[in-house]
């Protein structure tokens, strides 16, 4: 059994859709008005707690729009990966990897499961924004902003093979991952149904199902069904509770359902 799970933060940044409009608002675009699909530009992920941050991109690709050789690369991590933390990971990064994957004729890699810090922002908080870019700063770790080409330019110029926007891109893609990082740590304690990374650990002692920690027993946890120990987290501060259930059977034959 591993000692701990492996835990990937994921950024990827993708080329738009280039396609003939006939107005700026409002427009719905026909298949047959795209000139260029959306593809792989770039990626960014680090293993959670280590130091570095690997990086790939199109910049020396023969043909910008043949991302075979990033996706490679990142099908040895996802299939490395036992959990992959991505910010609107569930709506957007898994899934834009997974279909450039299928059109180009990949298997699929091992199973992970995902946190998708977007969703949990959403779920359990009232943030002015759940924009990473808002969530990082508030939190300690602004985000790489693009100063140099703000907007959508940085896109467009690296599209172009623009040097300095590649560059920037590099620098923008490495920073998400990092405020990514961040952001996971600060709101894992408050998730509720986070993978169970305890079970990679020696259980010979109750263990933090979020991140794995020493946990101390405070008081019990009530459900409509029974009474359970309450756990508390000395190291992320997390709260978890047991699986036995506390009240008799004697008592439990009592309780009624509501």
């Amino acid at each position: 059994m591993k000692d701990s799970p492996a835990i990937l933060l994921l950024d990827v940044e993708t080329a738009p859709i280039l396609a003939s409009v006939w107005r700026l608002w409002d427009e719905n675009v026909g298949l047959e008005q795209i000139k260029k699909d959306k593809h792989l530009l770039s990626f960014a992920a680090k293993w959670l707690g280590d130091k570095d941050v690997m990086y790939e991109d199109q910049s020396h690709a023969r043909l910008i729009e043949d991302d075979k050789k990033l996706l490679k690369s990142i099908w040895k991590l996802l299939d490395e990966a036992d959990i992959v933390i991505a910010h609107n990971g569930q709506a957007f990064d898994v899934p834009m990897i997974q279909a450039r994957m299928v059109i180009q004729g990949m298997t699929p890699p091992s199973p992970f499961r995902h946190v998708d810090t977007l969703r949990e922002a959403k779920r359990h908080f009232g943030f002015t924004s759940n924009k990473l870019e808002y969530l990082a700063g508030q939190m300690g770790c602004p985000k790489s902003a693009h100063k140099d080409f703000p907007g959508f330019e940085l896109w467009k110029e690296v599209m172009l093979g623009n040097k300095k926007a590649w560059a920037e891109m590099k620098r923008y893609n490495i920073q998400d991952v990092k405020a990514l990082e961040v952001v996971y740590l600060k709101l894992r304690p408050w998730i509720e149904g986070h993978p169970n990374v305890a079970i990679y650990t020696d259980l010979s002692n109750p263990a933090c199902p979020k991140c794995g920690g020493n946990v101390q027993k405070r008081g019990t946890r009530i459900t409509n069904f029974g009474k359970y120990q309450n756990y508390y987290c000395t190291n992320c501060g997390g709260w978890s509770r047991g699986r036995v259930l506390l009240n008799s059977p004697a008592d439990r034959k009592r309780q009624l359902a509501n």
